[in-house]
């Protein structure tokens, strides 16, 4: 039993945020969401692109 309520304790103070370091991951979190949206972005205008270029070349005979 006190090898639970070490192991217990010890995740416990792992899991903990300190306050001193409570914003610590916000800017990461911040590029990654701005990663994402300009890589959809990039993805739709892909699409658009491709499209546009294929219904052109159907046109060509």
């Amino acid at each position: 039993m006190p090898h639970l309520i070490a192991a217990l304790t010890i995740l416990r103070a792992h899991l903990a945020r300190p306050d001193d370091e409570s914003d610590r991951g916000s800017v990461t979190i911040e590029h990654v969401l701005w990663a994402v949206a300009v890589i959809a972005i990039v993805a739709i205008v892909v699409a658009a692109i491709t499209s546009y270029v294929t219904s052109q070349a159907g046109k060509i005979t």
